[in-house]
């Protein structure tokens, strides 16, 4: 979700040649150094990961082992949708797959639309709509009553707990029906879901779904408290939203009755766009009053299929236009033809930015298909215009709700279109656990969202300049909290969106800038294709860029995730004598890094890297000699800016 707007349009471009420096040394001063700082750790892993290992659904070098497994669903919804009264009637009958090696005695169902029931434990102000009403519950076809223990349902929070007759054994399934009703939030889920005015209503966190029960953790039973978002499994949906005619129905899946809904004409343009580079009016002004079939009751049924996603969301509009066009997203079967996703975009005429949603939706697309190496596997994509439910945006998978950005620049548009496209990668194919760990899925999608915006603007200055401000200064003014910190147990908002949108995204731009660009890539794309449609936790990110990089990296992950050292390096002086030209270095900071010197002497720039091992031996200073020659006119660290250093004033010295 995109809660706070990044934003600048730079990357910042050195002048002059580059030439190596080979004789360039770095040297300790006064022999070798005394511990004079804190040093990293060794890197916590957790038993219960550990255990994952042992038992062979792991790996040490972030491969998922030869007996990884997950559980799996298959959801057959039914629900009808009264936009006028704000209500939802369904029933969710499951099949739920235990493919784990253990016998389940208790099943547990998310109800998230709970957060707006009295009393439900939350940690920001919502709207009380009542929550769910759980009508009925039934297990293998027969009814459970609700009760506190033994055989039955219970529901506390946003948890429904079901004890079945018998437990499910490794390998078996059992069915499971939920009869379930609801008022629409305006704003729900904290403002990921709702209605406005009476022509949008987007439906999200819906409908009873399985808890995610994995290697590692088993039970995931963390309740949603509103900030901190999802933990989801991978599953196959069969839904049927019955909604009045006239309102236009977009969602999760391919929609499998088009012929039965839509209007003659606006079928014909839907069809063309899916074969069309530019964008096409699928809905236009003089078309919305006509944008659906006639129905003899006054309710059409919109079925849509979906397989390997983790949710399912859709949006319900009458006033709204429709753009759409497709886009590239590379090679999916390896039979050498490009393939193609059809981006779509929803939006009220007063939404003037929107006129361009479609062309953001393109190129940020097709961009995360290439660089990430792992073409976008769904047949659309899908944004959906939410002014008055949202203000920012909101990603499920082939879909994104967005505010409607009226009066702000058409850059901020793009931008918040990247980011929510970037989570189809993070955490839509790659399932991360959001409610523990939010900064694998943010700081990542908005590390991929500032790579995007510079595709789109090769000129510009540094991309990454307003994350790392607001990642520098939370920290410099003492409110950051660490990164694996629980997301739910941030001591505030602003320090839980610190630690998972800027700061972990400039930490990636910091290891990109330790591992080289090529090397990094590697790493990320070997993890997406390794983790696709299954659900990594932190050691397996970072053991997959150790693998593709070869190097024991536990310095700058136990530096960077486990505690809020800040990086501070400094040139302390330059001097210059018969013998050549001696740079000392300081490190003011506690968190240790390379440092990257760009070196300007007789109109020539020369680079030196004084490696980590300097600052990992335990010294706070470190020299670099270079030889007699034309005078020094510069030294700067780090003038890629690739680290968030809290101080740059002291980074350059000038003569």
């Amino acid at each position: 979700m995109a809660r706070w707007l990044p934003g600048s349009l730079a990357l910042l471009t050195l002048a002059g040649c580059a030439t190596a420096a080979p004789t360039a040394r770095t040297t300790p001063p006064g022999g070798p150094p005394t511990a004079e700082r804190p040093l990293p750790q060794a890197l916590p892993v957790p038993a219960e990961f550990q255990r994952a290992v042992e038992r062979g659904t792991r790996t040490a070098t972030g491969e998922p082992g030869p007996r990884y497994w997950q559980n799996w669903a298959r959801y057959q919804i039914r629900a009808r949708v009264d936009p006028a009264a704000h209500r939802v009637e369904g029933t969710s009958a499951i099949v739920y797959h235990n493919r784990s090696p253990d016998a389940l005695a208790q099943l547990h169902v998310d109800l998230l639309l709970n957060l707006h029931a009295p009393g439900s434990p939350r940690n920001e102000p919502v709207e009380e709509t009542g929550g769910v009403t759980v009508r009925a519950v039934r297990v293998q076809d027969q009814p459970l009553a609700a009760a506190g223990t033994g055989i039955g349902y219970s529901v506390v929070g946003t948890r429904m707990v079901v004890v079945p007759p018998q437990p499910v054994a490794p390998g078996d399934s059992v069915r499971l029906a939920v009869d379930y009703a609801f008022s629409i939030p305006q704003r729900g889920a904290g403002a990921r879901m709702g209605w406005d005015r009476d022509n949008l209503v987007f439906l999200a966190y819906w409908y009873p779904q399985m808890a995610v029960y994995d290697d590692v953790g088993g039970w995931h039973t963390d309740p949603f408290r509103g900030m901190a978002e999802f933990y989801m499994g991978f599953a196959s949906y069969d839904v049927q939203i019955e909604a009045p005619a006239g309102w236009v129905v977009a969602g999760t899946g391919r929609l499998q009755n088009a012929e039965d809904v839509l209007a003659p004409a606006v079928l014909a343009r839907w069809r063309a766009a899916e074969r069309s580079d530019t964008v096409v009016r699928v809905l236009r002004a003089a078309d919305v009053a006509g944008a659906t079939r006639a129905a003899p009751d006054g309710w059409l049924r919109w079925r849509f299929a979906a397989d390997s996603v983790r949710d399912v969301a859709f949006s319900l509009t009458r006033e709204s236009l429709w753009d759409a066009a497709r886009t590239p997203v590379g090679d999916r079967n390896g039979d050498g033809v490009v393939d193609y996703a059809r981006v779509d975009a929803l939006y009220r005429a007063g939404a003037t930015n929107w006129r361009n949603s479609v062309r953001h939706s393109q190129h940020s697309l097709a961009f995360f298909s290439r660089y990430l190496g792992f073409p976008y596997p769904w047949p659309h994509m899908t944004a959906v215009e939410g002014g008055g439910i949202i203000g920012g945006g909101m990603e499920y998978p082939m879909m994104t709700l967005i505010g409607a950005y009226t009066g702000q620049p058409e850059l901020a548009l793009y931008e918040v279109t990247a980011h929510e496209l970037a989570h189809m990668w993070l955490p839509m194919i790659v399932s991360t656990d959001e409610r523990r760990y939010s900064w694998m899925d943010e700081g990542t999608t908005t590390f991929n969202e500032n790579l995007s915006l510079a595709d789109l603007m090769p000129a510009a200055r540094n991309v990454f300049a307003d994350e790392q401000a607001a990642y520098v200064g939370f920290a410099r003014a003492g409110g950051e909290a660490l990164m694996m910190l629980p997301s739910d147990e941030h001591a505030s908002g602003n320090a839980f969106v610190v630690a998972s949108y800027p700061k972990p995204a400039v930490v990636l731009l910091a290891l990109r800038g330790v591992l080289g660009d090529s090397v990094f890539d590697r790493g990320l794309r070997e993890f997406v294709r390794r983790w696709a449609y299954r659900h990594p936790q932190p050691w397996d990110l970072w053991n997959s860029f150790e693998a593709a990089s070869g190097r024991d990296l536990d310095w700058f992950w136990w530096s960077w995730y486990y505690t809020t050292w800040r990086l501070d390096q400094a040139v302390a002086s330059v001097r210059e004598s018969t013998d050549g030209v001696r740079i000392e270095l300081r490190d003011l900071g506690n968190v240790p890094m390379p440092v990257p010197l760009t070196i300007v002497r007789g109109g020539e720039t020369v680079r030196h890297t004084v490696p980590v091992e300097e600052w990992l031996r335990g010294a706070r200073t470190a020299v670099v000699q270079l030889p007699a020659g034309a005078p020094v006119t510069r030294v700067e660290i780090d003038a890629a800016r690739a680290f968030p250093d809290v101080d740059r004033a002291n980074n350059v010295w000038a003569h």
